[in-house]
């Protein structure tokens, strides 16, 4: 099965052919989603999205839905699933927009598979250019997609989600480890002198 026969797969807007070139041509503002928000891990970092200023009013489809998944379409192509709190955010031509049926699959179960080792190999065989390596929306519809039971889709994503956690307490960790370790090496040298 590809992922072409489970999902609409489309790219978001050519930003270009929207941005307003001077202030009287602007007619919307909207917040982006860039490269710059896309974690490795296929996280959304939204401590600050960029704006764009557009010469028209843009259509739906252009923005993220609850539900949606994206794909870069450059290395490391990360696929992202889009909660609740990431939605209404513009699309730019960089990403592929993915709506699956969910009757068959669960969305978050599709991004996690998108950044799974053997699809980023797959990936890796059918990149073109030379320069910026990227992948464009047809060589997506083909990727191959595993299918599971919904009840092992749900699992591997609650899998995903505590592996994530542990993750991020780790990396806690390590910093809070750091911090002490300064601290400590501080007072050892205060209390040479």
């Amino acid at each position: 099965m590809q992922l072409g026969d489970i999902a609409n797969v489309k790219t978001g807007l050519v930003l270009s052919r929207k941005k307003a070139e001077v202030e009287y041509d602007a007619k919307a503002t909207y917040k982006l989603l860039t490269l710059k928000n896309i974690a490795e891990d296929g996280m959304i970092e939204n401590d600050s999205f960029e704006e764009f200023v557009s010469n028209h009013e843009l259509d739906d489809h252009y923005f993220t839905k609850e539900g949606d998944v994206l794909m870069r379409l450059s290395h490391p192509h990360t696929a992202v699933f889009i909660e609740r709190q990431c939605g209404g955010l513009l699309i730019p031509s960089y990403f592929a927009i993915i709506k699956v049926d969910k009757t068959k699959f669960l969305p978050e179960y599709i991004a996690w598979y998108l950044n799974s080792f053997e699809v980023k190999k797959e990936l890796e065989r059918s990149q073109s250019g030379s320069r910026i390596p990227s992948t464009n929306q047809n060589v997506i519809k083909t990727l191959p997609v595993v299918w599971t039971t919904l009840s092992k889709q749900k699992a591997l994503i609650e899998l995903h989600r505590l592996h994530r956690k542990e993750k991020m307490l780790y990396k806690r960790l390590m910093e809070e480890k750091e911090l002490l370790f300064q601290a400590i090496s501080q007072q050892i040298l205060k209390d040479t002198n």
